[in-house]
């Protein structure tokens, strides 16, 4: 258990930072799911929509930490390459 003032104002910090990151990453997730759903229809156009949505979320995961910079632009990278195999 933190003893000092600063320790027990850094657990308080830990635990409401946890609570955005856990939101943020669970809003990526989503986002992430609805371009997998579009590309096991086979719809082309609504895969493409979906990603134009789910890239800007992802790199703001990026940017705030909840992810690596590298990992979301892998991710946006495989599926756009995903989307462009399918037949249109």
């Amino acid at each position: 258990m933190a003893n000092t003032t600063s320790a027990k104002k850094a657990a308080r910090k830990i635990v409401r930072r946890t609570e955005v990151n856990k939101a943020r990453r669970s809003r990526v997730r989503t986002f992430l799911r609805k371009v997998e759903e579009a590309i096991a229809s086979g719809d082309k156009s609504a895969a493409a929509a979906a990603l134009q949505a789910a890239q800007p979320e992802l790199m703001r995961a990026a940017q705030k930490g909840v992810v690596h910079k590298n990992t979301a632009s892998r991710k946006v990278s495989r599926l756009a390459h995903r989307i462009g195999a399918l037949a249109s």
